[in-house]
């Protein structure tokens, strides 16, 4: 059911297509009562525009209001376009941690999965990451995508995934009630899991949250395993702040390639942070115009200007899936973006302290 017009949906990440021709096709592709979800088709009956008239550039996504809260309790089966058919191939269906509120979901459909990953393979080799060797993930499991994409990842470049659990909806109830030694305790748990795979198994990549990061670097064995077996560290989050990227990059584990990433659910991708020689702000670029950002007043929506900090507003649009103008739980600098990217990067992000009324807790994640 794919018109040959809108093939440059099916364009690989990497290869920038013409960003209003992408629009205009997955415009068409979203709100065609043939080929769109049912969400998305009834959702059109109340916007106050016509996606298939009036969207026609990146910056028009900014006429849609923001339906994240709606992910909370929608049906998993209406996110999914008709154009897949009957049977359309689901990789999962994947859940916010929670940080927010009740948790929010996406359907990843295996076409948007391996593309997504592909580009994450080729971040990871432009930073000189190693293939060929086992990781050892240390990111959210069950229903959060990253564990899930990870151990693949390892898998696609050549080495075998070891997993831990993490919960991290547990370790934020805890803190956010006032049970620190509890949360301390249950940090204390996942580094244990890694402790025992450190010590019997070949691990050559350690992909981690920057909390249980820190946490294992203070931890005297842990850190001589790490030093011993591992050549690169990918850590995954939104925050890592530049004194601590020097200390653990400098100091911690001088001479092991430490590369961050920016991601989320709603997202449904990563984005590693910009090759640079630079070791101050840390850049993050989105592969556009499937994923763009804006950085905007929190107040007022209006753009901040480059070099002033706002909170991040994310769109993903792809023929899997449409979530745009998502104000996000993240602020940054805006950055102006590569040559040839659609929209703005992003500079030191951080998390908000308070988001939807709700002060945000990182916990583990």
């Amino acid at each position: 059911m794919v018109d040959d017009l809108d093939t440059v949906l099916d364009t690989p990440i990497g290869d920038s297509p013409d960003p209003g021709e992408f629009i205009r096709a997955a415009m068409r592709w979203h709100f065609d009562p043939g080929t769109g979800s049912p969400f998305w088709l009834a959702r059109a009956r109340t916007l106050d525009f016509d996606p298939l008239t009036d969207v026609k550039a990146v910056d028009d996504l900014a006429l849609f209001p923001n339906v994240c809260d709606e992910l909370r309790d929608v049906r998993a089966e209406d996110l999914v376009p008709r154009g897949y058919g009957e049977k359309p191939d689901v990789c999962g269906i994947f859940e916010s941690g929670g940080t927010t509120g009740r948790p929010k979901r996406v359907v990843v459909l295996r076409d948007w999965f391996l593309r997504s990953q592909e580009w994450i393979s080729a971040s990871l080799d432009a930073h000189d990451v190693p293939r060929g060797v086992n990781w050892l993930t240390m990111l959210p499991s069950g229903p959060h995508m990253a564990g899930y994409a990870y151990p693949r990842l390892a898998r696609d470049r050549g080495g075998h995934g070891f997993s831990i659990d993490m919960d991290p909806r547990w370790a934020k109830q805890l803190v956010s009630s006032g049970r620190a030694e509890d949360a301390r305790a249950y940090a204390d748990h996942l580094l244990g899991q890694a402790r025992y795979l450190l010590r019997s198994q070949d691990v050559g990549l350690l992909a981690i949250t920057p909390p249980v990061l820190e946490r294992l670097a203070a931890d005297d064995e842990l850190t001589d395993l790490v030093r011993e077996k591992v050549k690169a560290i990918v850590w995954v989050g939104t925050h890592m702040d530049a004194s601590t990227r020097d200390l653990l990059g400098g100091e911690v584990f001088p001479g092991l390639a430490l590369v961050g990433f920016f991601g989320s659910t709603m997202m449904m991708h990563s984005c590693s942070q910009r090759v640079t020689e630079d070791v101050g702000e840390l850049v993050f670029d989105p592969p556009s115009p499937y994923i763009t950002f804006r950085v905007v007043d929190p107040d007022s929506g209006r753009q901040v200007d480059h070099g002033a900090r706002g909170q991040v507003v994310v769109s993903h649009v792809s023929r899997s899936f449409l979530l745009p103008n998502n104000l996000d739980r993240d602020e940054a600098t805006r950055v102006p973006g590569l040559r040839g990217q659609v929209g703005d990067s992003l500079g030191d992000v951080a998390p908000v302290q308070v988001f939807d009324g709700e002060t945000v807790i990182e916990g583990v994640y």
